[in-house]
Formats: structure tokens, sequence, C-alpha cells
């Protein structure tokens, strides 16, 4: 397991958390990024709000970004002796959502070039919308992780396929 006092960005998701997805009107992209992650006490403080749950800290997660009502993207620490770039990034809703949606964050990094935010690759809530592909998020896939590259589908997935009791994980933790 990572140290909880690890809170720098990696590189590639430092330059992806600069470039704004488009958030322009109902066909937008619903992500906020932060310019760090949350603190381990913030971390703590959201995961136990979240999971009702005051006996969990929330040293499995470093969460880089939020939508707007407030659901997290975040990395999942559960991959022990592994590196941050290598544990799955995962969304926790405001509404209760949970979804593993990238193995990695080459993986990731590929979503949001096919315009996808955490939480539209996490919900199917919006059947009409349709995601457009960011020249500038592309080429820094392409700079940090070309071989991850695969359509946003696949990435979602091979993420569902390798996580699939991640909602009943979280799930138990509640209160």
């Amino acid at each position: 397991m990572m140290s909880s006092e690890d809170r720098q960005f990696p590189a590639a998701l430092a330059a992806a958390m600069v470039v704004r997805l488009d958030c322009s009107g109902e066909d937008g992209v619903d992500f906020e990024p932060f310019a760090a992650f949350l603190s381990a006490d913030e971390t703590t403080d959201w995961f136990r709000a979240w999971t009702g749950n005051g006996e969990l800290n929330g040293d499995e997660f470093r969460v880089f970004g939020q939508d707007g009502t407030g659901g997290y993207a975040a990395f999942w620490l559960v991959r022990p002796g592994r590196a941050l770039v290598e544990q799955p990034v995962v969304f926790l809703g405001s509404e209760g959502e949970t979804s593993v949606i990238a193995r990695n964050l080459g993986a990731f990094l590929w979503l949001l070039a096919a315009g996808f935010g955490p939480w539209e690759a996490a919900t199917s809530y919006e059947p009409d919308w349709l995601p457009r592909t960011s020249p500038k998020l592309t080429a820094i896939a392409e700079q940090f992780a070309l071989d991850h590259r695969a359509p946003a589908a696949a990435v979602i997935e091979q993420a569902t396929r390798e996580f699939p009791d991640f909602d009943d994980t979280i799930m138990e933790l509640c209160r």
C-alpha cells in the first residue's frame, strides 16, 4: 500500500488536469479537476461522510477531481506494492454511484482523450450524450500512455471486468 503522505500528482495526471474539458451546455463533460490530490484528512472526511461509517479512513483513495454534484474521481489503491499510475481509477458519485472506470492512469488518459469524464464513463444516464474528442488530451495520452491506447468502451469494459466486485466492496463499508 502507498503511504498516506504521498500526495503528488504523477506527471501525466498533472498534464491532463490542466486541460479543461468542454463543460459547455448539456453536451459537455461534467468534470472539475483539482490542482492537487485532496489531503489525507479531507479524503477521510469525505469517505466517512460518503459511507456513513466513521470508523473508516480514506487511505485507499487519492481524489483528484469531482463532477458538478460532488461525486469524486480517485485512484483506488487496491494493488499492493504497485505505483500510483498502476492503480485503477474509480468514480464515487454523490447519489451512490460506484464504478471502476479505468484499470490505470494510462487507460484513464485515453478516456479523457475520447471526451469522457469520470461521471460519463461511470453512468449511462444521458443516452443522447455524444463524447467530443480532445486533441490536447489525445496528445497527452500519446505522450504518456501510447501503449494503453483503446476506445473508451474497451477501457471501461476492461476495468469493469477486472474489478467486478467494486460496488459490493464499497457497499459493505456503508452504514
